[in-house]
């Protein structure tokens, strides 16, 4: 068994391909680095990463996919589920070993499986597009906390950024601990040394903006009024609706 050892970053990944091709040595397993290999490894390397190689790579894959198929190797990156760099490192290999486009070769069983986790990340996406509610702080920025199953906030910035151009806002991804500040000319990924206070979702009311509780309290309020009740279906609710996103809902609290 051959082990490429890496940074688990993408352009690592990357750089774990340039490097294979140079050697001729293409691995079975790729691990962290400081990762104990298992018994009977034949081989062991490790991969520095370098931007160069990585963009070479990347460049090349440009080239021989159509963009959406770069995109879906994005979407898998995001989606972190364990095998997934192992799954990207053969996919990337079989695109270079090959003449033709293989993201339509739904008969390999790496296709079929990028195409499968790529669409669970971009509907995760899609969910924080839809269920992302703002909340007004005193110093008037606007904050949103999220924790979505895959690490889709990268997706959705270009949409918030054009959504709500004209005004700062915070969304933070309180699984991964980290997030975006948008300061009305660009989104910078920021991190909270202190983010325990935020774990419920909610902004304790002594942050809030002076109107930001009125604003909550006619929004629940409107969407009472626009309730149907006779027409109130939940199982239909927690389809459209998951309801791991109801405690950063406004209306649903």
């Amino acid at each position: 068994m051959v082990i490429f050892f890496y940074d688990k970053t993408f352009e690592g990944l990357l750089t774990a391909v340039f490097d294979a091709y140079n050697r001729k040595t293409f691995p079975q397993r790729l691990m962290k680095t400081g990762e104990t290999p298992p018994l009977f490894t034949d081989e062991v390397y490790t991969v520095w990463t370098q931007k160069t190689s990585a963009e070479r790579v990347w460049k090349a894959l440009e080239r021989k996919l159509k963009k959406e198929a770069c995109n879906m190797l994005m979407h898998v990156w995001l989606s972190e589920l364990a095998g997934s760099d192992e799954l990207l490192f053969r996919y990337i290999c079989k695109t270079f070993d090959t003449k033709h486009d293989i993201s339509l070769n739904f008969g390999d069983a790496d296709v079929l499986e990028v195409g499968k986790i790529a669409r669970k990340v971009g509907h995760e996406a899609l969910y924080l597009k839809q269920f992302v509610r703002f909340q007004k702080a005193a110093d008037d920025l606007f904050f949103a906390p999220v924790r979505p199953i895959y690490n889709a906030l990268p997706l959705t910035i270009d949409h918030f950024t054009d959504r709500f151009a004209d005004q700062p806002w915070v969304i933070y991804d309180l699984r991964r601990k980290y997030g975006y500040y948008y300061d009305l000319q660009t989104a910078h990924e920021i991190t909270f040394t202190d983010d325990d206070r935020l774990l419920d979702g909610r902004l304790d009311e002594s942050l809030m903006a002076e109107d930001e509780k009125l604003f909550q309290e006619l929004w629940r309020g409107y969407f009472k009024a626009m309730t149907i009740k006779e027409r109130i279906n939940l199982r239909k609710q927690r389809q459209d609706m998951p309801v791991r996103f109801w405690q950063y809902l406004t209306e649903k609290q």
